[in-house]
């Protein structure tokens, strides 16, 4: 067992858990201090709220002191400070008193599940509300009348000078090549949907800051859907010229079969990489259609960015019924599902972090007889090697490694080798 990982996963559970967490606000920022304290290197950064990130816009900054629905018996009948949940994400402040009906309608719930609490949010809409289990919605109506007055109070603010933060932690290897790990910081009280992808980013820091990479890597804690478009706005250039691979992580807690998400088209060093590991670790797996549910593999992936993101996963979001609800909690994950999704992890970047991804250097062919690779009499024929050079290229667009393109071009993985070093040398390759 992972000591460090078992930190990670008490200090989520016994503090972060607790946190309010949203798009942006102090919940958010509090959970990067924590994280910070733990690893000194972990930059925690912010956009402007209110800032343009191509056809979206940075939210204001929002935060809650209280909220809460007290009955005609002065009694507390729903608090935000019981469960997060409560409240619905990004509630504009109301204080009055209204009737029973009006209150109901603002009230959300789950039909299909009872007795738990749903997560609800309305990020880019003016409104207020709460969320509650159907059986105390139930209760309201049956226990009050129609007439009766309740007093609703959200003590919520919006800033449109706030900040929406999202941390980095960089690890420099050998190469400027990078695996791009990202995970998202932006739900409240959730423990599989929010907390699990965290947990194990940071447990993957701790294990490769200490060892000699052969590619860079770089985590990222952001808020989702909005984080990703805004961090990708910022660092476009940067991204496509070094990001080889990488992974969106979240729902890694529970100790159901792995899923994925493997990026648009299914063909990325990820995508290769993450079935190979699946397959030597004997681990059945259920994959998912790129189109059918969303998550930041979608920004990645998306027209002009085109970057090599698969996201990993457990229960797949949206498909298991404790999702988005108070039954995402610290019963449905546990200690060894995070350690045996972090093994999977930890498996997946050591192998590509061994692998050797050639890159040519050159658009079309190049010209092989400058470097004495092609004959110098053109007939007929082409010689098996030279045909072989040309065939390696072709396959050395950063979407393969030796072994894929080994077996591309039907050729031995020692005569690859072979190859992959005379190209290194004419400068043909990177």
């Amino acid at each position: 067992m992972n000591n460090h990982t078992s930190f990670l996963y008490n200090l989520a559970k016994n503090r972060l858990f607790r946190i309010n967490r949203s798009l942006t606000g102090n919940g958010n920022k509090e959970t990067l201090k924590i994280f910070k304290k733990i690893e000194t290197n972990l930059k925690i950064k912010s956009f402007k709220s209110t800032q343009k990130v191509y056809n979206w816009e940075i939210p204001k900054e929002w935060n809650v002191k209280k909220a809460y629905v007290i009955d005609k018996f002065k009694k507390k009948i729903i608090d935000f400070n019981n469960n997060n949940l409560h409240l619905v994400g990004y509630s504009i402040p109301i204080r009055k008193k209204i009737r029973r009906d009006k209150l109901v309608a603002h009230l959300h719930t789950l039909k299909n599940q009872p007795d738990v609490i749903p997560y609800v949010t309305s990020y880019y809409k003016n409104y207020w509300g709460f969320c509650i289990s159907d059986y105390e919605k139930d209760n309201i109506i049956k226990k009050y009348n129609k007439n009766d007055f309740f007093e609703v109070c959200i003590d919520s603010n919006f800033n449109k000078n706030g900040r929406m933060h999202y941390a980095e932690y960089y690890i420099k290897g050998k190469s400027k090549k990078e695996i791009l790990i990202s995970t998202y910081i932006c739900h409240p009280q959730m423990a599989n949907n929010e907390l699990s992808g965290p947990i194990i980013s940071m447990s993957l820091i701790n294990f490769f800051k200490k060892k000699n990479n052969n590619y860079s890597m770089r985590f990222l804690f952001i808020p989702e859907t909005i984080g990703s478009i805004a961090y990708i706005h910022k660092n476009i250039k940067k991204l496509k010229k070094n990001v080889i691979a990488g992974y969106n992580l979240t729902c890694l807690g529970d100790t159901k079969n792995y899923s994925c998400i493997f990026s648009k088209y299914n063909n990325t060093i990820s995508d290769k990489v993450l079935k190979e590991t699946y397959k030597e670790l004997n681990i059945k797996y259920n994959e998912y259609s790129f189109n059918e549910i969303r998550s930041d593999e979608r920004q990645y992936n998306s027209f002009g960015i085109d970057l090599p993101i698969a996201t990993v996963t457990r229960s797949l979001y949206g498909k298991y019924k404790e999702y988005h609800t108070s039954d995402d909690n610290f019963e449905y994950i546990s200690l060894k599902g995070i350690n045996e999704s972090m093994y999977l992890l930890k498996k997946v970047l050591l192998n590509i972090d061994k692998s050797i991804i050639p890159i040519t250097k050159t658009f079309c062919e190049p010209k092989l007889g400058k470097k004495n690779l092609y004959p110098k009499i053109s007939d007929k024929s082409i010689n098996v090697f030279s045909k072989r050079i040309l065939n390696f290229l072709q396959y050395s667009d950063g979407k393969n490694n030796l072994f894929h393109i080994s077996k591309k071009i039907k050729v031995n993985i020692d005569e690859i080798n072979k190859i992959y070093k005379i190209l290194l040398k004419n400068n043909l390759i990177y």
